[in-house]
Parts: C-alpha cells; sequence; structure tokens
C-alpha cells in the first residue's frame, strides 16, 4: 500500500486527536483539514476540538472513513483496530511511534491495509 494511495482516499478519523496545537494529535487533524479532507476527531476523553465535535470511537461518526490515522499508543490502538474491522475500513496511517508488532498483526489478520509513517511529512506538499 504506498502512501500516495492512501492519500487519495478523502475520508479520514484521526484517533487522539486532541485540544492541544503542539501535539501531534491536533497538528495532524488540522492539517488534513486544511488539506481538504473530511476528517472526524476520534478520542474518548476530548469533547470537541476548534468547535469540531470529538467522537467517542468509530462506531459513532456520522460516516465510516477510508482512513484510520493513529496518534495513540499501540496499547491503546488495539481495540480501534478491532473496531475498525467490523465496520470495514480498510486502511489504517500508522504514526511514528504508534506501531508493535501485535498491533501490526492484529490489523493484518482483520484484512486491514497498515502503512507507518507521517502524514504531516506526506501532506507537506500536496
Amino acid at each position: 500500500m504506498s502512501k500516495e494511495t492512501m492519500l487519495e482516499k478523502k475520508v479520514w478519523a484521526v484517533i487522539g486527536a486532541n485540544q492541544n496545537p503542539e501535539k501531534f494529535g491536533n497538528k495532524i487533524y488540522n492539517r488534513l483539514k486544511e488539506k481538504g479532507y473530511e476528517v472526524y476527531p476520534v478520542n474518548p476523553v476530548v469533547e470537541s476540538i476548534d468547535g469540531d465535535i470529538c467522537y467517542k470511537n468509530l462506531s459513532s461518526l456520522p460516516k465510516t472513513p477510508d482512513v484510520i490515522n493513529m496518534v495513540v499508543a499501540p496499547d491503546k490502538g488495539k481495540p480501534y483496530i478491532e473496531e475498525a474491522a467490523e465496520l470495514g475500513i480498510k486502511y489504517v496511517w500508522f504514526q511514528p511511534g504508534t506501531i508493535d508488532r501485535e498491533i501490526l498483526n492484529l490489523a493484518k489478520e482483520k484484512g486491514i491495509e497498515a502503512l507507518q509513517a507521517c502524514v504531516l511529512v506526506a501532506t507537506e506538499n500536496k
């Protein structure tokens, strides 16, 4: 799976989106929005981000995303991989530091295509 193929998908969910402009969850959420993606923040402990509703899980999103972007530690990410598989989501983009062998194997087992790269770098010149 190439970065380009995933970046062509227009509906994304950012797992671990947050309100802190210094943190990657916030930077990635805002970068995808400014690049024209339809992007949904997912974080069970945040109510809203910049006035946008923040969703507790993937099942509560108004639309099923094409790609989920992981900005949480692997142990916190595993339930989202399970949920993504149940919803038929086919792509997961792991930010650096969000992946381990276990979560990668889980994604593969569930038929989800995985990629590890920094979305901020990948979208810089798009």
